[in-house]
């Protein structure tokens, strides 16, 4: 199976591909040297299946071509050498045996150490290698196409081949899903998955506990655009992710005791439903009938589940959500359950491929907006904007994507529509603003599936 080998090494003239050229003489300048190899990781976009990966429901994304690009050579010093291509984001240097992720500033070289940490744990590196890294970034930040996940997952592949060790694409994956959270998101693993697992030409259902991947056959007629609203949101920079993810965590734990249920072994919403042996509908009138719309108090969770405010600290929320006074149980679970169904929905329109298949795969993509919006309130108004700006010029399916608060919308629009859709757009979103106007080139587009992440050797 294609899961069970390693990311793909290519090897290719460098005289071929202005990109790598021009890293690798960027490289050189730098570091007086040639690179060893090159890594890859693409971004992502997630077709639907919004916050629900950390509940364990199956997610459907495609990797983008927009990816982090990582020339490394490997050298004797035990010392890692970073720098970027984008003079933004400042050099930084550190002893391969003195890692240290800071939470509290989620600055770029932090994410790039999670993946050399999560490698160096995983084979309990004693003598790990020194590298020289110059990172190239054509994903756009805070963005909701998980950049900060792809260079991860790049450090990841970077420092895995640099000490000379084999990983299967699956073992990455959940070694860089594993690792990212040393940042301090508590994400559920959809980025890192797809990230390696993408094919070209084709999206994935990704399912989780055991991770792995089935191909998704997009109908021929349409087309997926990205949009970026240009409001940055970085995941680990804010509470917003984690308390979702806890006020998911706490709604499994309330309806797990209403159920009576072992609710300190439930976690996720995932496993509840399977301890429950019922289908997603199901889950929805269970919701109904024992959470209340109202938020809950600290106070009215810890009565309920006989415990005192420290345990509730301590065992169930997370470091960045001690303060959070109120939760919104009812409205988090409804979104979770009906996005899970919306997701194998989506999935069954594309094996059957109807002749109405746009129509149906764009109505759920505007179900799933609505359920962001309302019910997990992770959008925010230029999100909306944007949506409903898409919509008007001609998307049959138009929502948010990623972790929302800002970020990028993703659209599906018939083929014979692209270019008006385009203009509309252009004119609508972003010609209204200075600041987004600048940003236009690399905030619209449309992508295909692109293929997940690799090695690059060069051939003389």
């Amino acid at each position: 199976m294609a899961e069970r080998a390693p990311p793909p090494t290519v090897r290719l003239p460098l005289a071929d591909n202005d990109r790598l050229y021009e890293l690798k003489k960027l490289f050189i300048a730098k570091y007086s040297h040639e690179p060893s190899f090159y890594a890859r990781a693409p971004g992502r976009v997630n077709l639907i299946g919004e916050h629900i990966d950390y509940c364990g429901y199956a997610v459907l994304p495609m990797a983008i071509e927009q990816d982090i690009l990582a020339a490394v050579q490997s050298v004797d010093t035990q010392v890692l050498q970073l720098s970027n291509t984008n003079p933004n984001y400042l050099d930084f240097s550190v002893s391969v045996h003195d890692i240290y992720i800071d939470k509290t500033k989620p600055l770029w070289h932090n994410y790039f150490l999670c993946g050399l940490k999560g490698v160096q744990d995983h084979f309990s590196l004693s003598c790990p290698t020194g590298m020289n890294c110059l990172v190239d970034g054509t994903i756009p930040a805070s963005s909701g196409l998980s950049s900060s996940s792809a260079l991860v997952c790049c450090a990841g592949l970077a420092t895995l081949i640099a000490n000379s060790k084999t990983l299967s694409k699956v073992e990455l994956a959940e070694t860089c899903a594993k690792c990212e959270r040393y940042i301090g998101t508590e994400g559920g693993g959809m980025d890192q998955s797809i990230s390696f697992l993408a094919e070209e030409g084709t999206a994935k259902l990704i399912e989780f506990n055991p991770l792995r991947s089935t191909d998704v056959k997009l109908p021929s007629g349409a087309v997926f655009v990205i949009a970026n609203s240009c409001v940055e949101m970085n995941k680990a920079a804010t509470a917003h992710f984690n308390i979702r993810v806890v006020e998911c965590r706490l709604a499994t734990k309330i309806l797990a005791k209403s159920k009576g249920l072992d609710w300190k072994s439930l976690m996720k919403l995932g496993d509840l439903q399977s301890k429950l042996g019922c289908n997603l509908e199901d889950m929805q009138t269970i919701v109904e009938k024992n959470l209340h719309p109202k938020p809950y108090t600290r106070e009215e969770i810890c009565e309920f589940l006989g415990i005192d405010l420290e345990e509730l600290r301590t065992t169930i929320l997370s470091q960045n959500t001690q303060d959070v006074s109120t939760f919104k149980l009812y409205q988090r679970a409804m979104h979770v359950y009906s996005e899970a169904a919306r997701v194998l929905a989506f999935k069954k329109v594309c094996d059957e491929a109807p002749a109405n298949a746009v129509q149906l795969l764009g109505d759920l993509m505007n179900q799933s907006h609505v359920s962001c919006r309302d019910m997990y309130e992770c959008s925010c108004s230029e999100l909306d904007q944007l949506v409903d700006i898409c919509l008007k010029s001609g998307a049959v399916g138009s929502r948010l994507t990623g972790a929302g608060w800002g970020g990028c919308t993703v659209s599906m629009v018939p083929a014979d529509k692209l270019e008006d859709f385009l203009l509309n757009v252009q004119e609508k979103y972003y010609k209204t603003d200075e600041r987004k106007s600048a940003l236009l080139k690399q905030s619209l587009f449309a992508t295909k599936p692109g293929p997940g992440a690799m090695v690059f050797l060069e051939e003389k």
